[in-house]
């Protein structure tokens, strides 16, 4: 009773404080209305305004004499009216210039080799107590053997299935004791498993990593259970347009037996053929301290790095060796259109491109900014055309991925179906103009600007330096990369880069892949005259045979 009297009394105190304030309370459904009326909303606020200058009116200083007999003092008599608005001021009318962009300094990189052969590889940043540290490996997709793609993501996952003592529970729970959680991950030149960890933790880290990487356990439970959800998550792409396009035009440019020609996920086919067997020849073959670096970037030194290498790494041994980068492909000209059907798809996904030169090469800066020009960018000549002007799709873009052994040139885009035919013979008229319409000494500048400014996002963390030193080591590249890029970029010149354009925006030389509605594609493609249209399955399997496809 006490409780119910103290919430009554609380209520009329409420009650009678709007009431006081000569509010009144509205149910829910009235406040609703009044917020409703969109064309009373204006009026009813201008009403209730008039409504409370009246009411100051009657209490304003002249009304108060005339009922007091009093004359109001000069400062009541004359109240001057409040500015409402900003007045014009001349400093305004004229954007600041921006200032000075700040120097880009790359960040350091030292590296030792242990007589085991592991090389250790240091970033110091000393701002806050964390470290990542990170294994990684020249091995990665590009080393699946035939039939088998998947297989090197399926045995880097494993890694944290278990290993020495501790399962895959109890191996997670370790690492969070650390206050972490450890990641593994693949592409096609290489892979590797990190942690980041406060810095007091880092002994303790290495020691899990140590033994993820020296001792996995690779359970059959285990691997019954990744393999079911690597079949699961395919199962989920294999729905996806844009995977179906990714993977067949790897196949397309690279060729299918090529090691770049297939998804790090592999296919169902291949994912299903692997065995646990596989996985552990796999890290046999492939998993030793000298074919892996360990990198440790943060608040450490390079001493202190050797140190912890020595003692959680120092005794591991293995035969394995840097594999050999995979060959450069030939580049072929068009002949033909592949075509990944899919009925009733209301956007057709376009893929354009060729093989290009390996990361390393002498004219990949060149190529870069010719291809942000070209569809690299927001402002590239592709984007403007296909969505600012056309109105085609809500973006396109190009892409220069270097790798070891060969680059990816290439442009995409998923573009309204009813636009499909239109939408390629701008790909098609941009390549065209990318050579016949010469870059521009402001597009130059823009886009070199653009990667020039985007540099210092690869190591804005300690875990965007630890994949930096990773990449590097992986593909080959100098631990001065960073300083060589910004000096490459910044001697470039407009001559260079369009001579570079020229040798490799070559149209006959441009792979076309398709994604879509097969009846809309063979209407409108066939008659841009860009070689036979050839249908290839989804993922290279035709359903009804589980045979791989005659498209190569």
């Amino acid at each position: 009773m006490r409780r119910q009297g103290a919430i009554v009394g609380s209520l009329l105190l409420f009650l009678g404080l709007l009431a006081s304030c000569g509010a009144s309370p509205e149910r829910p459904d009235e406040s609703a209305k009044k917020i409703s009326q969109e064309g009373n909303a204006p009026q009813a606020a201008g009403a209730q305004a008039s409504a409370q200058d009246a009411g100051q009116a009657k209490d304003s200083a002249p009304a108060r004499a005339e009922a007091t007999g009093k004359t109001p003092r000069p400062a009541e008599a004359a109240e001057p009216k409040p500015e409402r608005y900003m007045p014009p001021e001349p400093w305004r009318e004229k954007r600041p210039a921006p200032g000075e962009a700040p120097t880009l300094k790359a960040p350091a990189f030292a590296q030792k080799r242990l007589p085991n052969g592991l090389t250790v590889i240091v970033s110091e940043r000393h701002d806050l107590p964390l470290v990542n540290i990170s294994v990684a490996l020249r091995s990665g997709s590009a080393q699946d053997p035939q039939g088998k793609a998947g297989l090197a993501e399926l045995t880097y996952e494993m890694l944290l299935e278990g290993a020495g003592k501790l399962d895959a529970f109890a191996l997670d729970e370790a690492f969070g004791d650390l206050g972490t959680s450890p990641q593994a991950g693949v592409g096609p030149d290489g892979g590797g498993v990190g942690v980041r960890v406060l810095k007091r933790n880092a002994d303790s880290a290495l020691s899990l990593l140590s033994t993820v990487v020296r001792r996995p356990r690779f359970d059959k439970e285990a691997f019954d259970r990744k393999k079911k959800k690597a079949l699961a998550d395919l199962a989920r792409l294999s729905g996806s347009p844009q995977f179906l396009a990714q993977e067949a035009f790897a196949a397309t440019i690279f060729g299918e037996t090529h090691p770049y020609g297939h998804p790090s996920s592999g296919t169902p086919k291949s994912v299903e053929g692997i065995s646990l067997r596989d996985v552990k020849g796999f890290y046999k073959k492939h998993f030793g301290p000298r074919n892996a670096a360990l990198v440790v970037t943060g608040d450490v030194t390079l001493a202190e790095a050797v140190k912890w290498a020595k003692k959680h790494f120092g005794r591991w041994r293995g035969k394995a060796r840097p594999p050999k980068a995979p060959s450069e492909p030939p580049v072929r000209k068009r002949e033909q259109v592949v075509l990944v059907p899919k009925a009733a798809l209301n956007q057709t996904i376009v893929v354009w491109g060729r093989p290009a030169v390996p990361i390393g090469h002498p004219d990949e800066f060149a190529l870069r900014i010719a291809n942000d020009v070209f569809g690299g960018q927001f402002s590239s000549r592709l984007n403007m055309n296909l969505r600012e002007e056309k109105g085609y799709t809500y973006g396109a873009y190009g892409w220069y991925d270097g790798r070891r052994g060969a680059g990816v040139l290439a442009a995409y885009s998923a573009v309204r179906a009813d636009v499909t035919g239109p939408s390629v013979a701008e790909f098609v008229q941009e390549t065209k103009g990318i050579v016949e319409k010469p870059i521009t000494e402001a597009e130059m500048e823009a886009a070199r600007e653009g990667e020039l400014r985007g540099i210092p996002g690869k190591f804005e963390t300690v875990d965007a330096l630890a994949a930096t030193g990773s990449a590097l080591f992986q593909k080959g590249l100098p631990l001065d990369r960073i300083e060589r890029v910004i000096k490459a970029y910044r001697g470039l010149s407009l001559d260079t880069v369009r001579e570079t354009a020229k040798k490799y925006f070559v149209l006959d030389t441009m792979q076309l892949v398709l994604v879509g509605d097969p009846e809309v594609v063979k209407t409108q493609v066939p008659p841009l005259k860009l070689g036979a249209l050839v249908e290839r399955p989804p993922l290279g399997v035709a359903p009804e045979e589980g045979k791989p496809s005659a498209a190569k």
